[in-house]
């Protein structure tokens, strides 16, 4: 896909107050409500001119909405997505700070890169069952990628142009969100449609790394479907974690630790393993800078 649509992100509030229907005393108050109100709405405009706008790659994944979600309810940023398809777009909303371009068509993302101060990658490669598997035979379902889909054009062709098109525009900090077991050429991952896709994925982290754009990446364990913030979260480097009990995490645990990494100076240059203690055990995780600051591996 070449083509990238956009249309302006906000549009001007309207009033709809009229003092006409009000005695002298509500006309006072009101006066000094819509004073408080155009207040409000002026420090509204500084606080969004002096916000990062960030844009969330692969917004129309199940990580990356929730990413792109909350980007959007934080004063801190102006949120972009980027997704594949209308189809994915309309998922997510529809807004008009969506854009829709292809990832592995350099030129058709640029324009969705502009005018950004921080790049979020949540793109990846996603194998499809092939049909005909039937589980009460038993066995194991086998897996595919579609033609132009697999983790080399995906994950390593496409991240690579975005992390070359962040680099063009200024981009000035990238988080990546990759998977654990890259340190592993026969993890169980790798032999998923013949895709290889951990490495792919590390070889484009190590893109990144050399690039000399601030960085952060991170690693994520199994991914789950439940609510964040309820955990006490676990970082670590080289895959030393799959070797414990503590492999998975809760997307919307990462999706928090992408926001937390955009704020916090203690997680630029630096890539780390994450996951979760079980809910209940340990205490929920609220301070993201000592959680930055146990890592020190840049890659």
């Amino acid at each position: 896909m070449g083509l990238v649509t956009r249309v302006p992100l906000f549009s001007s509030p309207s009033s709809t107050f009229s003092p006409h229907k009000y005695s002298s005393t509500t006309k006072l108050f009101s006066s000094s409500s819509s004073s408080s109100l155009s207040f409000q709405r002026r420090t509204s405009v500084v606080v969004k001119a002096m916000a990062s706008t960030v844009i969330v790659t692969g917004a129309g994944g199940r990580t990356g909405q929730i990413v792109y979600k909350k980007l959007k309810e934080r004063d801190e940023f102006v949120a972009r997505g980027l997704v594949r398809t209308e189809e994915s777009k309309e998922k997510i909303g529809g807004a008009d700070d969506v854009f829709v371009a292809d990832i592995r068509d350099a030129e058709s993302i640029v324009p969705a890169i502009q005018g950004v101060d921080a790049l979020v990658i949540l793109t990846s490669a996603v194998p499809k069952m092939k049909p005909g598997f039937d589980p009460t035979k038993g066995g194991r379902p086998e897996f595919f990628f579609e033609d132009g889909a697999n983790p080399e054009q995906v994950d390593w062709i496409g991240q690579k142009n975005q992390i070359d098109a962040a680099k063009a525009a200024g981009v000035k900090q990238i988080v990546l969100v990759g998977s654990m077991g890259g340190t592993n050429l026969n993890h169980p991952l790798n032999s998923i449609g013949n895709g290889n896709i951990l490495v792919w994925k590390r070889k484009a982290e190590q893109y990144l790394a050399d690039s000399g754009i601030p960085y952060t990446i991170i690693r994520a364990g199994g991914l789950q479907d439940k609510d964040g913030g309820v955990r006490e979260l676990v970082v670590g480097k080289d895959d030393e974690l799959l070797e414990t009990d503590i492999r998975t995490i809760a997307r919307a645990d990462v999706a928090e630790v992408c926001i937390q990494a955009l704020l916090l100076e203690e997680a630029k240059f630096k890539a780390l393993d994450l996951a979760s203690k079980p809910e209940g055990t340990g205490e929920p995780t609220k301070d993201f800078k000592t959680l930055f600051s146990q890592i020190s591996t840049r890659f």
